[in-house]
C-alpha cells in the first residue's frame, strides 16, 4: 500500500533517510555500519548488498548476463548495459544551461561543467595532482601504483583501467557502438566519434591553448599540444633515463629492453608494440579507410597515404607560382 499512498513509515536514525520498505532499510544502514554480509569465497572481496555480490562474482565465473538486444553486447555489470543502451538510443538527459553540451551520464555532466567553473576537484594523495575528472585521476594514479589488474584473454594485454579493458575488446570483436548521426560513420571509440563529427560536420574546435592560440578539436590533443610549452615529459622508463610526452612513445622505446609485442593479428602472424600500428596493420585486412581528409571527400587506409595526400592538394606552396 506504502506505494499508492506515498507513506515511508521505516525511517534512518543516523541521518533521517525513510523508505516505504524495510528492506530498503537495512541495505541503507549498512552504510552507515560498514556491514558487508555477502563474501567471496574466491577472493577477499565483499558487498553490502547481493545484487554488487552477484556481478564480482561475475568476474571469476565469465559470466556476463546482461546483454543489448540491439547489438548483442554482453557485460558483467547491470550499470554498464544502461551506459551502452545510449550508444542506440542516443539519450542525453544532462543538459548544460551554458551552452548546448548534452550527456548520457551524470559523471561527464558534472565534469563538462567543470569546465565553466574552473573547478578540479579530483586530487591525488600522493602528489597533490588535481583535476576535473575522475578518469583523469585514475589514469594518474596508477603511475604510482604500476598496476594492472584488467587483462584481455584473447591476447594478454593488460591495463590499469578496467574501461581500456573494454576499448581494447572491440579490437577482437570490431564492435563499433558509437554511430554518427549525420552519415553511415561509426567507431569503437566515443572519442574517435567526437572527433570525426568535429571534422567533417561541424568544424568545431572547443579546446584552445592559453599560450599561443592553437585550437583542436580534440582535449587529448591539447594536453599534448601543452607539453610543448612546459616540456612535460611525464612518462619515464625505469630502466634507463629515456622519458616521453606521450605514453605509446614510452611503450615503443619499452620494447627494446622487452623485444614484448602483446598486439597481435588474428589473421596472419604480424604484432605490434603499439595498438595503433595493429589498428593500421588491420586496415590492410579490412580495407578500411580509417584516415579522411579534413578538406574534401579523400580517404586511405594508412596515415602516411593521407599526409601525402593533404601535402600534394591542399596545402599551399608559394614556390610553384
Amino acid at each position: 500500500m506504502a506505494k499508492h499512498t506515498g507513506d515511508k513509515p521505516y525511517m534512518c536514525g543516523e541521518c533521517g533517510y525513510r523508505t516505504a520498505y524495510r528492506s530498503v532499510l537495512t541495505r541503507h544502514m549498512r552504510a552507515h555500519t560498514g556491514g558487508k554480509p555477502y563474501k567471496c569465497d574466491q577472493c577477499d572481496f565483499s558487498a553490502a548488498q547481493k545484487g554488487n555480490f552477484a556481478e564480482h562474482v561475475a568476474k571469476h565465473n565469465g559470466d556476463k548476463p546482461y546483454m543489448c538486444g540491439e547489438c548483442g553486447y554482453r557485460t558483467v555489470y547491470r550499470s554498464a548495459l544502461t551506459v551502452h543502451m545510449m550508444t542506440h538510443t542516443g539519450v542525453k538527459p544532462y543538459k548544460c544551461d551554458q551552452c548546448g553540451y548534452s550527456a548520457a551520464q551524470k559523471g561527464n555532466f558534472a565534469e563538462h561543467m567543470s569546465k565553466h567553473t574552473g573547478d578540479k576537484p579530483y586530487i591525488c594523495g600522493e602528489c597533490g595532482y588535481r583535476t576535473a575528472y575522475r578518469s583523469d585521476l585514475s589514469k594518474h594514479k596508477a603511475r604510482h601504483t604500476g598496476d594492472k589488474p584488467y587483462m584481455c584473454d584473447k591476447c594478454g594485454y593488460r591495463t590499469a583501467y578496467r574501461g581500456s579493458l573494454y576499448k581494447h575488446m572491440r579490437t577482437h570483436t570490431g564492435e563499433k557502438p558509437y554511430k554518427c548521426d549525420q552519415c553511415d560513420y561509426s567507431a569503437a571509440q566515443k572519442g574517435h566519434l567526437e572527433q570525426h563529427i568535429m571534422a567533417k560536420h561541424t568544424g568545431d574546435k572547443l579546446y584552445m591553448c592559453w599560450e599561443c592560440g592553437f585550437r583542436t578539436a580534440q582535449r587529448t590533443t591539447l594536453s599534448l599540444h601543452l607539453r610543448t610549452h612546459t616540456g612535460e615529459k611525464p612518462y619515464k622508463c625505469d630502466q634507463c633515463d629515456y622519458s616521453a610526452v606521450q605514453k605509446c612513445n614510452l611503450d615503443e622505446h619499452m620494447a627494446k629492453h622487452t623485444g614484448e609485442k602483446p598486439y597481435k593479428c588474428e589473421q596472419c602472424d604480424y604484432s605490434a608494440v603499439q595498438k595503433c600500428h595493429l589498428d593500421e596493420h588491420m586496415a590492410k585486412h579490412t580495407r578500411e579507410k580509417r584516415y579522411e581528409c579534413d578538406h574534401c571527400d579523400f580517404s586511405a587506409i594508412e596515415k602516411k597515404d593521407l599526409d601525402s595526400h593533404i601535402v600534394k592538394h591542399h596545402i599551399y606552396k608559394p614556390y610553384m607560382l
